[in-house]
């Protein structure tokens, strides 16, 4: 408890803009960002190597934590510090997603699809492990090592009759109609209520996973998937 109002401390004094703050914070705070880089010690980058990725996660952390969220400091940069990890690994580091994970990746997609399609929901990371023989672990393994790129036809949210990418992509060679659509939606989130305020701006704007963002708010994945279906709705018929 000491360690976080010494946090909070320090957050309130980065939020001022001073960077001397910004460097205690990550200093006193990188026994957490090790304990995170221990789950990664066998993906072949160096450990210091991940330890100064996960830091920029930190600091990623430290300039946008929000004080409404009511959050402790170290509930809300975890998953920023992992997510930056996982990025690094997937994307720049030397490690790429083998054959036999993209395949396994491809049975739990379809697992899920097919859940999806019978029950009407998300399927919990249990549920799908059950499916698919695997463990709960290998599960959020497979997900994580292999998140595709989506097409601009996909659906927002999950919800197959809710809007599409390319609906709030706007065209950039049009300046006046991505203006507009800009400040179209900016004025439709004012009409929804905090908590889904709080998951679009984790979900769309701080660009993490309905896991992670239910880890901040302290709500499981099925809880976001649902709100996203609902906020999407809300969003389409206030645009």
């Amino acid at each position: 408890m000491a360690q976080e109002n010494r946090n909070h401390l320090l957050l309130e004094r980065i939020a001022a803009g001073d960077e001397a703050a910004l460097e205690e914070l990550v200093k006193e705070n990188m026994g957490l960002v090790k304990s995170i880089v221990v789950r990664f010690h066998d993906r072949g980058v160096e450990y210091e190597d991940l330890v100064q990725i996960g830091s920029i996660g930190m600091i990623k952390a430290a300039r946008s934590f929000d004080f409404s969220y009511g959050n402790v400091f170290s509930t809300y940069a975890v998953p920023l510090i992992t997510g930056e990890i996982l990025r690094f690994l997937r994307d720049d580091g030397p490690v790429k997603v083998s054959r036999s994970i993209k395949a396994r990746a491809a049975g739990v997609m379809r697992a899920r699809e097919n859940f999806l399609r019978t029950n009407s929901r998300e399927p919990r990371i249990s549920e799908l492990a059950s499916i698919c023989g695997i463990t709960p672990e290998e599960i959020t393994e497979v997900i994580e090592a292999s998140s595709p790129i989506q097409s601009l036809s996909d659906c927002v949210g999950g919800d197959k009759d809710g809007l599409r990418l390319s609906d709030v992509i706007p065209d950039e060679s049009n300046e006046i109609d991505r203006l507009t659509d800009s400040m179209a939606l900016k004025e439709a989130i004012k009409t929804l209520d905090d908590m889904q305020k709080k998951i679009i701006h984790l979900r769309f704007y701080k660009n993490l996973s309905q896991q992670m963002t239910g880890k901040v708010l302290g709500l499981s994945q099925v809880k976001i998937s649902r709100e996203e279906k609902k906020i999407m709705k809300l969003l389409r018929l206030a645009l």
